[in-house]
C-alpha cells in the first residue's frame, strides 16, 4: 500500500496539468473579453468564428434562464466533482490515461467555476458552424472536459479489453 507521501508525489503532476489547463483557459477568456465586446466576433474560417458570449447555464445553455440559482448549483456541483477527482487521482495516480483524463476534466471544471464565481456566467467564444447551423459556443475549459470524458471512455474500453 502506498504511503501518503508517495500518493502526494504521484498527485503533483496531475494537479500541475490541471493548473496548466486552468491557466490557458483563463488567459484565453481574459484575452477575448479585452478584444471583443459581448456578442461581437470575427470570422476565422468558413466554419469557425470567435464570438464573445456568456452562459449562465450548463452545457448548451441548459438552465440558462432559470433565475440565478443555477450559478451556485453548477458551482457546487463542479467543486464536489473536483474533490472526487482529486481523491481518484491520489488513489490511481499511476494509471496514466485515467489520470490524464481526470486532470483535464478537473482543469476545465475549475476554469468554469472561476468564471461563475467571478462574473456570474461562463465566458464562451469558440463558434463552429456549417451551412447556417451553429454548434453551441464553448471555451477551452469545455474542450478539456470533453477530451477528458472521451479519454475516460477510451481508458475503460482498453481496461475491459485487457481483462479478457
Amino acid at each position: 500500500m502506498a504511503t501518503s507521501r508517495q500518493q502526494q508525489g504521484v498527485l503533483i503532476p496531475w494537479l500541475g496539468l490541471a493548473l496548466v489547463v486552468v491557466l490557458i483557459d483563463q488567459v484565453t477568456k481574459i484575452t477575448m473579453t479585452k478584444l471583443f465586446a459581448y456578442g461581437a466576433g470575427r470570422v476565422i474560417t468558413p466554419f469557425f468564428n470567435l464570438v464573445l458570449t456568456y452562459n449562465t447555464g450548463a452545457a448548451f445553455s441548459f438552465l440558462a434562464a432559470s433565475g440565478g440559482w443555477q450559478r451556485w448549483f453548477f458551482t457546487a456541483l463542479a467543486i464536489g466533482a473536483a474533490w472526487l477527482i482529486v481523491y481518484l487521482l491520489r488513489r490511481h495516480g499511476n494509471q496514466t490515461l485515467f489520470c490524464f483524463a481526470l486532470a483535464m476534466i478537473l482543469g476545465g471544471a475549475i476554469g468554469n467555476v472561476i468564471d461563475r464565481a467571478a462574473y456570474g456566467h461562463v465566458i464562451d467564444f469558440l463558434d463552429f458552424h456549417l451551412n447556417g447551423w451553429h454548434f453551441a459556443t464553448f471555451n477551452l475549459a469545455d474542450s478539456a472536459i470533453t477530451l477528458g470524458a472521451i479519454l475516460l471512455i477510451v481508458d475503460e474500453l482498453l481496461r475491459v479489453r485487457g481483462s479478457r
